[in-house]
């Protein structure tokens, strides 16, 4: 299956980075590349352009469609990581621009071999990094019935976890639940009919939750968050696109402590923290998608763009 997907919020994401033609600038999510080429575009034989991603068949992508581009470098390498590669190679403090999308990509949702999605059929993967051992499969069928039900609900925010949870144990207990697909109908069982054919993708929830949990995606994105704004210059900018509250919430959190200059509780009378400001908001609220590009991409319907600048 060919490596596709579409950017969100790409006009968006160019301005906000404020492209500089000599800068230095970080895509910690390559997927296709679709965001670092137009990155790339506006640079310089000065510039560079530095990526990221987790999944080899993203890499292995974006070496092929930059291999003629000897500013652009392709790693491969979980984007938590990039804070500290970027610093051993000598960058930390000289980064213009960093873009984090936290999203799952196109491909990766498309192919059903990679076990996404609860709309195609495949084995329970999940795993956006295949070289690790922990995957959908092994989080439904060995995780202890207290512990799924903390994933659904934390991570899926499914008020029906508890419900979801006992049919998984009831089947699993008869055989491995294998497929996408058993999943799917296992979660749907769950629900009345009414709900199901009502509210449509009643999996949706669950699949999240177990994808993050496989993925680790909440795991110290506090802590890479403010190892990235550590590696900009004065003036570099940070853009960041979350696609679910959870996400959202902790970029919100952090950004808006590096912007404010006293953190001290309300009601200290004189300041004792010492709390100056390291950045500057971009967009106080977050961007999302305009009707054109919610008409051409209905995957970009959750996306938040949010935005600060190091002063």
């Amino acid at each position: 299956m060919e490596f596709k997907h579409i950017p969100v919020l790409l006009n968006e994401v160019i301005e906000g980075l404020n492209i500089k033609e000599d800068g230095i600038y970080v895509d910690c999510t390559m997927g296709g590349g679709g965001h670092s080429s137009v990155i790339a575009s506006n640079l310089s034989k000065r510039g560079k352009l530095i990526g990221f991603d987790r999944d080899l068949d993203a890499v292995n992508v974006c070496k092929s469609r930059f291999n003629k581009l000897t500013n652009v470098q392709v790693i491969h390498s979980n984007f938590k990581q990039a804070p500290q590669i970027i610093s051993h190679m000598g960058y930390a403090g000289e980064i213009d621009g960093v873009l984090v999308d936290l999203g799952v990509s196109s491909y990766q949702i498309d192919n059903g071999e990679r076990g996404f999605s609860f709309l195609h059929e495949g084995r329970l993967d999940m795993r956006m990094d295949t070289s690790q051992e922990i995957d959908g499969y092994y989080v439904v069928n060995n995780y202890p019935k207290d512990k799924l039900i903390q994933i659904l609900y934390r991570y899926g925010e499914e008020n029906n976890a508890r419900r979801i949870v006992e049919n998984i144990c009831a089947r699993r207990a008869i055989k491995p639940i294998e497929t996408t697909t058993e999943l799917k109908e296992i979660i749907e069982s769950s629900f009345p009919k009414k709900v199901i054919y009502g509210k449509g993708g009643v999996s949706k929830k669950t699949f999240q939750a177990i994808r993050i949990e496989v993925n680790g995606e909440l795991e110290n994105l506090d802590k890479f968050l403010r190892e990235t704004i550590a590696v900009l210059k004065t003036g570099g900018r940070l853009a960041v696109i979350t696609f679910h509250s959870l996400e959202d919430r902790i970029v919100k959190n952090v950004f808006r402590e590096f912007a404010t200059d006293c953190i001290c509780p309300p009601r200290t009378p004189i300041c004792i923290c010492g709390h100056k400001a390291e950045v500057k908001l971009i967009n106080n609220k977050p961007i999302i998608a305009g009707d054109k590009e919610l008409s051409l991409n209905s995957r970009s319907s959750s996306a938040k763009l949010r935005i600060i600048e190091k002063i």
